[in-house]
């Protein structure tokens, strides 16, 4: 951890032990330490930026930069906003030292909005067109995360109204259901069920994305979440969360075993077929894809990519 700043950003900074699962009363399980050493290099991202080293974060296992890197994306939205710099920081983090995490910086962004209490995006000019709908998806995760009684419990959406922001919302959601069940199948399974109908294929593209990037789970213990989805009849969304997962670590450079184990037992592929999937329905959205619309036929295109090798093959 970086040394803790004094003055003005001392406000700001981030106990990490406000991020253990027994504090926040999730489940516990063996995937907890796996789990909690994410939450921990994403605070530790976070704290560089605020203690103004985010140097720092590249001292860290390259397996868990990417957590950092949204911790990062977290300090870097919440300070361009509160000093109202049209985001300054974030477009520099994205374009300089965090340019192989895009994902997660945008991501980590959505939770520095939530933090704030605001909406994601309010404020900051010219990120990533496309991937700065992931912000609705950090919003979801943050509210989640720290909110669990209100969002999991309560299945409440922060007063989102707009369909597609819904949408993105719930896959943050999902996303922090795999670290509340604590990687835990069946009652992730579970978990899932207790939500309407309408909300679970997004919650399911969540599920998918954390079970391939972060992990935790064993191969067989997948094949039954995949089979799960399958009853449920959002295979597809599982699928198309996966597939992202294994391109924001393509990209990063670093793909771990567990995510190669995942993507398998989830998908059937390897990591760069599924990434593949991402990168040509990205290309088929043409050169000005940037409303939710378009993210949403992205994601949509990725499951046609999986139907399509199921057909074929």
């Amino acid at each position: 951890m970086p040394p803790r700043p004094r003055g003005l950003p001392w406000l700001l900074w981030q106990d990490p032990a406000r991020i253990g699962f027994g504090v926040r009363r999730f489940r516990l399980g063996p995937a907890r330490e796996h789990l909690e050493t994410a939450g921990q290099a994403y605070v530790a991202g976070h704290n560089a930026v605020i203690a103004g080293v985010p140097e720092r974060i590249d001292d860290l296992r390259e397996e868990l930069r990417g957590y950092a890197y949204e911790g990062a994306g977290m300090a870097c939205a919440t300070l361009d906003v509160l000093t109202a710099t049209g985001g300054r920081r974030l477009r520099s983090l994205l374009s300089g030292q965090g340019v192989r995490y895009p994902h997660l910086i945008h991501l980590g962004a959505g939770r520095g909005y939530a933090r704030l209490g605001m909406r994601p995006m309010w404020g900051i000019r010219s990120v990533h067109p496309l991937l700065r709908w992931l912000a609705f998806d950090g919003f979801g995760f943050h509210q989640g995360f720290h909110a669990a009684d209100r969002t999991v419990g309560r299945q409440r959406t922060a007063g989102l109204l707009d369909r597609t922001r819904r949408a993105i919302f719930d896959q943050g959601v999902g996303r922090m259901l795999w670290f509340h069940e604590c990687a835990g199948i069946e009652d992730v399974i579970l978990r899932v069920a207790e939500f309407p109908l309408g909300r679970r294929a997004d919650l399911w593209s969540g599920i998918g994305l954390a079970a391939t990037y972060a992990g935790g789970a064993r191969t067989g213990e997948l094949e039954r979440l995949s089979a799960a989805a399958s009853e449920d009849g959002f295979r597809a969304h599982l699928v198309q969360g996966a597939a992202f997962a294994c391109s924001a670590h393509l990209i990063s450079g670093t793909v771990p075993q567990h995510t190669a184990d995942a993507v398998l037992a989830l998908c059937e592929v390897g990591v760069e077929e599924a990434s593949n999937w991402t990168d040509t329905a990205l290309v088929a959205l043409g050169h000005n894809a940037h409303t939710g619309d378009h993210y949403q036929a992205w994601r949509a295109g990725v499951r046609k990519a999986w139907a399509r090798r199921n057909r074929d093959s």
